[in-house]
């Protein structure tokens, strides 16, 4: 049969009432495919929600410290000796080993003896010849005034015997002087080591000619270091220089200096500071000190660097954090604290020493915080976490609180 015009809404009114029942049925399906997705997805998702992050937290320890400064200088002679000739000649020996350890009066080199030795025997000489003449002078002198009471000789005469004696004894004065002169010369020849120390390389080998002259212009010949005690030099800042006036005012004793040099990780050198200088650098601001240790053993060696932390004369009660717990914002120093309620929050700290291990908090915590010192990574300013408390030990002691997994329990390390 074929569709009129007539009767095509009639043909599609027939056919709406069979789609209606279909398409209701399609959507009652989706609802319920999604539905039966949906809900599983929504009760995995709640059992896998992670629990709060855990870090080690403890509280600042207090304790009885000794505050230090922390300075870098250098290690110099108490005593260094530029060794001169103070006779010309040839150096005909030389009497040490380069780098030695020499002790005062040690020969070092010898310069040719024989000009001089020649020129000590005339100057002994020309004594003989003085003194001769001054014998000869006095006993003339004597038959003279013997001879006055007769009138035989003249008082003009006794005046010139009188003369005669005084020339012949200031001669024989200067010629005893420069037999003395000679004999040091002689004795010049042997050079030898003024003080306790090591000595240096040669810088004359045998057979060159030296020159004695003032100052730095004779020949240096070597140089001795004393180096038991040795002495420690740095720079300190005006602040430091006040700290130290104010101590010795009130009478206390002087301050202990421990250094370690660049390759150790303990202070193993002891000694005190003994000199101040009498005036600070305007332009940097500092001033320069002087600490004294002894060096028995001349390990330490002048020109070596070493790291020194000053004792300040007395103790003060001070808050102590790992080193660990500690972080830098540009030039601000942060530790992060979790409130009673797990959020985590920062504080700005100014820092002191490191004692055992741990840093001197000098300002920013009153004690009660609880200090993130693991787990930094987890606690993020602002968020919430799970704080374990943990003790802090000295370095000797210490423990070490490794961080911590997300969900996990922090134990301290055995």
């Amino acid at each position: 049969m074929s569709v009129t015009p007539e009767n095509a809404s009639h043909h599609v009114a027939v056919r709406k009432p069979g789609w209606r029942p279909v398409a209701s049925l399609l959507s009652i399906a989706v609802l319920v495919a999604i539905g039966i997705a949906v809900v599983p997805t929504t009760k995995t998702s709640a059992a896998t929600a992670s629990p709060l992050p855990v870090v080690s937290v403890a509280k600042p320890l207090r304790r009885e410290v000794t505050p230090w400064d922390d300075y870098v200088g250098r290690f110099e002679p108490s005593r260094a000796v530029d060794i001169r000739p103070r006779v010309s000649g040839q150096v005909a020996a030389v009497h040490f080993v380069d780098g030695a350890i020499v002790h005062k009066g040690d020969l070092l080199f010898t310069i040719d003896k024989r000009p001089f030795e020649a020129a000590l025997a005339e100057a002994k000489g020309g004594l003989a010849s003085a003194q001769s003449d001054l014998a000869l002078a006095r006993a003339d002198l004597v038959r003279a005034e013997h001879l006055v009471g007769d009138d035989a000789v003249s008082q003009g005469e006794l005046d010139r015997l009188r003369a005669r004696v005084g020339a012949a004894t200031a001669t024989e004065t200067g010629a005893a002087a420069r037999v003395q002169a000679r004999s040091l010369d002689l004795e010049f020849t042997d050079v030898r080591s003024p003080i306790d120390g090591r000595v240096s390389d040669r810088r004359v080998d045998p057979g060159n000619l030296v020159a004695t002259g003032d100052g730095r212009n004779g020949t240096l010949l070597t140089t001795v270091n004393a180096l038991d005690p040795i002495y420690f030099v740095f720079d300190a800042s005006e602040a430091m220089f006040l700290k130290s006036k104010r101590a010795e005012d009130a009478g206390k004793v002087a301050a202990v200096a421990d250094i370690r040099l660049q390759d150790e990780s303990d202070y193993h050198w002891h000694g005190r500071v003994d000199f101040t200088d009498n005036g600070l650098d305007p332009r940097a601001g500092t001033v320069r000190m002087r600490a004294v240790i002894d060096n028995p053993r001349y390990f330490l060696t002048p020109g070596m660097f070493g790291n020194m932390r000053l004792a300040d004369r007395g103790t003060t009660s001070a808050l102590l954090i790992p080193d660990g717990a500690i972080q830098t914002d540009q030039a601000d120093k942060l530790v992060l604290v979790v409130a009673g309620d797990g959020t985590v929050t920062t504080k700005r700290v100014q820092l002191g020493s490191l004692v055992d291990g741990l840093r001197v908090v000098e300002k920013g915590l009153s004690g009660d915080e609880r200090v993130v010192v693991s787990g930094l990574q987890y606690a993020m300013p602002g968020s919430k976490v799970e704080g374990r408390l943990v003790p802090i030990a000295p370095a000797a002691t210490a423990t070490r609180f490794p961080a911590p997994p997300v969900g996990g329990k922090a134990t301290p390390a055995p």
